[in-house]
């Protein structure tokens, strides 16, 4: 490619993300979808077109300027932000945000620093946080301030080093224009940087876990592991394939560092109440909320047919229990020992994951398209194009899930999975 259309590809990339996190609203559907369509084609053509490592450095370099000009945008396409800058609030008046529902202080009063106006926008009222320490110690450091765009600022201070410690490492784990499928992915910049979702921490530590392992600093890689679980709970699932990797004693031995180095970061969320609520919210996640499943809203029809209700309640928690059996057993089966192999492992773990809970947000298939750059599959890549039409439910009067564009979703990413298998039979597949 000649440089200045590396050049051209860079600006017109840089315009669109800027368009859509600080002109577009959450419910201008069509204007985002033709916009992000834009910047996905863009960040696919600067990939296939980039045939040196000259390329490759200033397309990174393109990477990180969406990131820190995105750094400025509040939150858009997501209200999270305020649940965030809640709990930050209440750890300033020394309370702790899962002793309470949001609710229970309108109706008692509030503490010093909360009021009306945040409460208001509020998606989760009725709801206990679910966000882990390595997040709560964010949300408290970003809200000294009273101003709401710089608690965003602060937060996502945080994120572009996580995101910039990302493409560093992927930098030296895989040197090659690889790296660009996540460093210019627009979901990834949009989601993380953009609407503040902490997968982006939770991917910098889990990186740098893996890293760590591969240059066998096991107990350095252990700490990086729990604060990945810091982060967000879902590394937790990874944690068996480390088995045959390490050995039982080995293994044993960071599994106890993962242990202690993670109840020590909840410590100081623990409480009279932690317990209780922490597992409600888990609870609430598997058996009262829905977004975008696949697996599951093909039970639940059949069990409309069948039961003549929504069996959510039983399901949630079933295809959870099922999941992890799976994982269990395909850690203990596999007996591989090389190192290399778990990020492939990894990304069966989470796939399966993702297509069997009740709930499949965009920026949840983050971890996927960060995976899939150490192996042969790009499924996750083709996902995150169509994952995005999910914003439609947004656009129209009332909230409501547009159930044929979770079809087409999904019938795209099964199909290109299933034909990524069928050309690979000759290796591993992933399932």
């Amino acid at each position: 490619m000649k440089p200045y259309l590396n050049y051209i590809i860079g600006f017109l990339f840089i315009a669109c993300l800027i368009a859509i996190s600080f002109l577009i609203e959450r419910n201008d559907f069509y204007p985002l979808i033709t916009l992000y369509g834009i910047v996905f084609g863009l960040s696919i053509l600067a990939y296939r077109n980039t045939n040196d490592h000259q390329t490759v450095l200033f397309f990174i370099g393109i990477a990180i300027l969406s990131r820190f000009i995105l750094l400025f945008s509040f939150p858009n396409l997501s209200d999270d932000i305020f649940r965030f800058i809640w709990d930050g609030k209440l750890w300033h008046s020394d309370i702790n945000p899962f002793d309470a529902l949001p609710s229970d202080y309108a109706k008692n009063g509030f503490p010093d620093g909360l009021n009306t106006e945040l409460y208001d926008q509020l998606n989760s009222k009725n709801y206990f946080t679910i966000y882990p320490p390595l997040a709560q110690f964010t949300f408290y450091i970003a809200t000294f301030s009273n101003d709401f765009w710089w608690n965003a600022v602060l937060m996502k201070l945080f994120l572009f080093a996580a995101e910039a410690g990302t493409i560093a490492l992927l930098y030296r784990l895989i040197p090659n224009k690889k790296i660009l499928l996540y460093a210019l992915n627009p979901l990834i910049i949009i989601e993380i940087m953009g609407n503040l979702h902490f997968e982006g921490v939770m991917i910098f530590f889990l990186l740098f876990s893996f890293f760590l392992l591969i240059k066998e600093k096991n107990n350095l890689s252990a700490i990086a592991f729990a604060l990945s679980i810091a982060s967000k709970l879902l590394p937790l699932m990874f944690l068996p394939f480390l088995i045959h990797k390490l050995g039982w004693r080995r293994s044993m031995q960071y599994f106890i560092i993962v242990g202690s180095v993670t109840l020590a970061l909840f410590y100081p969320l623990f409480g009279s109440f932690f317990i209780e609520n922490f597992g409600n919210s888990l609870n609430l996640y598997f058996q009262k909320f829905e977004f975008n499943a696949s697996l599951y809203y093909a039970l639940r029809w059949l069990g409309f047919q069948i039961f003549g209700h929504n069996l959510i309640q039983v399901l949630g928690p079933l295809l959870a229990i099922i999941v992890a059996i799976i994982i269990l057993a395909k850690a203990i089966k596999n007996k591989n020992t090389d190192l290399n192999a778990l990020p492939k492992q990894w990304l069966f773990a989470i796939t399966l994951y993702l297509f069997c809970t009740t709930t499949v947000h965009p920026w949840y298939v983050a971890l996927p398209i960060v995976l899939c750059l150490f192996t042969n599959f790009r499924y996750p890549i083709l996902w995150s194009a169509f994952i995005f039409l999910t914003y439609i439910n947004y656009s129209y009067a009332e909230y409501f899930e547009n159930i044929w564009v979770v079809a087409v979703e999904y019938f795209a990413v099964f199909g290109y999975l299933g034909w990524e298998s069928f050309r690979q039979k000759n290796e591993v597949n992933l399932f």
